[in-house]
């Protein structure tokens, strides 16, 4: 097994399939990826892409354990494996729409499920460090697939003194730095996160942020009040009012008194910190004006980062669920200039796959790059299938 992984470290051509599951529990995104070169010689070929969706018991089984500090032990052990499984299957199935074997797939990445993400400034232990935790196992990917996978990608990062994200920097910086343009990649998942790609291209002046909440809060009380999964085009929000009040409240988080860049989670931002907030201050709130000030709240958050840059000619390039939010692009419009990721060359939708499947290209090329002060490291643990 150690000579096929030489031989592919030293194929002039990889195909990657790369594998991710966001905060948002929707399923699995597959990126089949054409690898050539590593580091700053990276290019990049998108085959295929699709989303394979959860079954609504299987998102249920997972938000069992999705970030609770209480949980069952037995719930999170059980979950790894089946998981693995799960994308295992779901692997065989996108390989067998696309007429490939498992032959032509020289490595799988695997992002796995974060089920709890905790960053010191959140868990406050002076024992501990930073920490997070991703569960999927690949060694069952590995096996049931016949394919080496590469995953648990976040904890090299935070070996190395990081919080573990946001790492689409680094593939962020491979391929879609432009000299000349002052960019910022947004993406609005679950979780609000972006890039910033200077215009000098300098890897040490890219930075990455989380900036907040994305569509967490927006898809939770669009299924608690009006029975849909998520607020299509930010309508019934744009048909309500914003309550200043509540939304100051939510300002107050001391997320963002926190100096950029940073990273959170559902840890903190969750339905449950806005219920409390609702019943401590007795809002009575219709759910129309609750959307529309949840939107506001994502934006803000993503402007306070933006603001952060101290630059006004940011080209900003967004991709995630939120890009398809035309209230909340209208919203951040009022102050930038704002496209949709596809644009680049990559569809917004499967971007987050295909970066994942880059660092696992960097991972069997033992390519390093120096981006910003996030750590200079290979990422990833491999799993050999027999």
């Amino acid at each position: 097994m150690l000579q096929q992984l030489y031989q592919i470290a030293h194929k002039t051509e990889r195909k990657i399939l790369g594998l991710m599951s966001g905060t948002s529990l929707d399923g699995l995104d597959i990126a089949l990826c054409k690898f050539n070169g590593a580091g700053l010689q990276t290019q990049v070929e998108l085959l295929a892409f699709e989303t394979i969706p959860y079954s609504e018991q299987t998102r249920s089984e997972i938000q069992k354990v999705f970030a609770k500090k209480n949980t069952d032990l037995e719930q999170v052990t059980l979950l790894h494996n089946f998981l693995g499984k799960l994308y295992a299957e779901f692997v065989k199935e996108f390989l067998q729409k696309n007429h490939l074997s498992n032959r032509e797939i020289d490595l799988i990445a695997s992002h796995g499920q974060t089920i709890f993400h905790a960053p010191k400034h959140l868990h406050q232990k002076s024992l501990y460090s930073n920490a997070t935790l991703q569960i999927a196992d690949a060694d069952q990917i590995a096996y049931h697939t016949g394919i080496v996978t590469i995953s648990d990608f976040r904890q090299k990062h935070i070996a190395a003194g990081g919080e573990g994200a946001p790492l689409a920097i680094y593939g962020d910086f491979l391929l879609f730095k432009k000299a000349g343009e002052n960019r910022i990649l947004l993406n609005i998942g679950g979780i609000a996160n972006f890039t910033f790609l200077p215009a000098t291209c300098n890897p040490q002046e890219v930075w990455a942020t989380d900036t907040g909440v994305g569509n967490t809060f927006l898809d939770y009380f669009t299924q608690k009040f009006f029975q849909k999964p998520y607020d299509e085009n930010g309508e019934i929000a744009q048909s309500g009012t914003c309550n200043d009040f509540l939304l100051e409240k939510l300002l107050e988080n001391p997320f963002f008194g926190r100096p950029f860049p940073k990273s959170t989670g559902q840890e903190t931002f969750n339905y449950i910190w806005v219920e409390e907030i609702l019943q401590k201050y007795k809002l009575q709130i219709s759910p129309s004006d609750l959307l529309c000030t949840l939107t506001h709240f994502t934006a803000q958050g993503i402007l306070k980062g933006l603001q952060a840059i101290h630059l006004k000619d940011l080209r900003i390039y967004v991709s995630g669920g939120g890009a398809k939010n035309k209230f909340l692009l209208k919203i951040l419009q009022e102050y930038y200039s704002v496209q949709n990721f596809d644009v680049l060359g990559i569809p917004a939708d499967a971007k987050e796959a295909v970066l994942f499947a880059l660092l696992a290209n960097e991972t069997i090329t033992g390519s390093r790059v120096a981006i910003g002060q996030n750590p200079c490291v290979c990422m990833g643990k491999i799993s050999l299938p027999y």
